[in-house]
């Protein structure tokens, strides 16, 4: 028994396990007119490198990126917002294309086919010639040349994006408003035809200033709004796409922020808001957990706690400057982010999904978006348990070398000389 031990030590130390099943892109931002944001890229419980785009492509990935997705199986889109590209790359961090007619993009969203990007510019290069807008528009790019094909305007300062049956859902902030004066906060969400990029629908919500993370769980978006830093308080919209559609009511407000919000597995919203005051000078948080299908139901007199699964919100609380929150699609693992001062290293805090921390990692300046990309062996749009069927055909070991028959989830083993997360 003391050699099988001594023996799986060495293959613990020596052997490179390629069965990942945590597998995490954080952008960090950096700061603005700085250059230097970056990509970390986070692999089961440690950080493999924190410049992962420069270490992949030998450059900086630019000024201020503010938003990731992925776009299919190959392909993820970075919104670069102050060096006005949107950089494509390959899930392994190879950069493929920069589209460079968006100027000051802000978030993405896509079917696959074509990329949607909301931007706070007036102008936009087309495959049909320059369009010229008063406000903010969102463009669209044809991933098969990377070429913006159309471009529709919108509110002043477009923020969040979603699509929903055909449908982009941009929600305008007017975030300008206090520095330009010749407009007022913006408190609309506008509808356009992802085919034709026309506006079909604006609806009002009354709420201004619909700035920052916006979440999306099929019908449902959460919306944050931060208010005018001065007077207007902070609020928080349930918006629900499909009575949009059909012209009923289609959202509640609650008084308080979502600042960083995301989406969990089963459907809920998990949220954490951050309230600034020019005022004061200071910030106040709080925590929610969001059942937007029971807040619709019920005109928000139910579904909305304030609580975070297991330590998170004392966690939460115990940062510097809370940054973001995220559940990763395909484990359900949970990861938030704390800026620290906004201008040195901060961290990456991951827990289970039942939330117990595992773990703090230093990443790097204002960590605040992330991507899970599939775990090894699966694909994006395909989340499935074909590793794991396959391991368990295997023989398993425990960390201390003793065969396993019946394989817990979540817990951890060796098989042919890999370790591995058993999901």
């Amino acid at each position: 028994m003391k050699r099988l031990l001594i023996f799986l030590s060495f293959i613990i130390s020596h052997f490179s396990f390629s069965i990942a099943q945590e597998r995490l892109i954080v952008l960090n931002e950096g700061m603005w007119q700085a250059d230097n944001g970056r990509l970390t890229y986070f692999e089961d419980d440690h950080v493999v490198s924190n410049s992962w785009f420069r270490d992949v492509n030998g450059q900086k990935i630019g000024d201020t990126p503010n938003d990731i997705i992925q776009v299919n199986d190959n392909l993820i889109a970075i919104a670069v917002n102050w060096s006005n590209i949107v950089q494509f790359i390959t899930p392994d961090g190879k950069a493929v294309a920069a589209t460079e007619d968006i100027p000051n993009n802000r978030k993405l969203c896509s079917d696959g086919k074509f990329v949607y990007v909301s931007s706070y510019g007036h102008e936009c290069l087309t495959t049909s010639g320059f369009k010229y807008f008063d406000k903010g528009f969102v463009a669209k790019i044809d991933i098969t040349t990377f070429k913006t094909v159309a471009a529709c305007e919108v509110g002043y300062e477009p923020e969040g994006i979603a699509l929903y049956k055909g449908r982009l859902f941009v929600v305008n902030t007017g975030g300008y408003a206090a520095q330009e004066f010749d407009h007022d906060y913006e408190t609309t969400v506008s509808i356009i035809n992802a085919e034709t990029m026309q506006v079909e629908k604006t609806i009002d919500t009354g709420v201004p200033n619909l700035y920052g993370k916006m979440s999306q769980y099929g019908r449902y978006l959460c919306i944050n709004s931060p208010g005018d830093y001065y007077e207007i308080p902070t609020a928080s919209l349930v918006f629900d796409c499909e009575k949009a559609l059909s012209g009923q009511d289609c959202f509640v407000r609650f008084d308080e922020p979502a600042t960083y919000n995301c989406t969990t597995l089963d459907g809920k919203f998990l949220a954490v808001g951050s309230s600034f005051s020019y005022i004061t000078g200071g910030y106040e948080f709080s925590c929610m957990t969001i059942d937007p299908q029971t807040v619709m139901e019920t005109g928000g007199a139910s579904g909305l706690t304030h609580t975070l699964p297991g330590t998170l919100k004392a966690d939460f609380e115990n940062m510097n400057q809370p940054y973001g929150i995220y559940v990763n699609p395909y484990t359900g693992y949970i990861y938030g982010t704390d800026a620290s001062s906004f201008e040195n290293a901060g961290y990456l805090y991951q827990w289970t999904p039942e939330g117990q921390l595992l773990g703090k990692y230093k990443v790097y300046v204002n960590p605040g978006h992330f991507l899970a990309l599939p775990p090894d062996g699966q694909h994006f749009n395909s989340v499935n348990q074909i590793v794991n069927r396959k391991l368990s055909n295997r023989k398993l070991f425990d960390l201390q070398g003793r065969r396993v028959s019946s394989p817990r989830q979540r817990d951890i083993y060796i098989s042919q000389g890999r370790k591995f997360l058993f999901k």
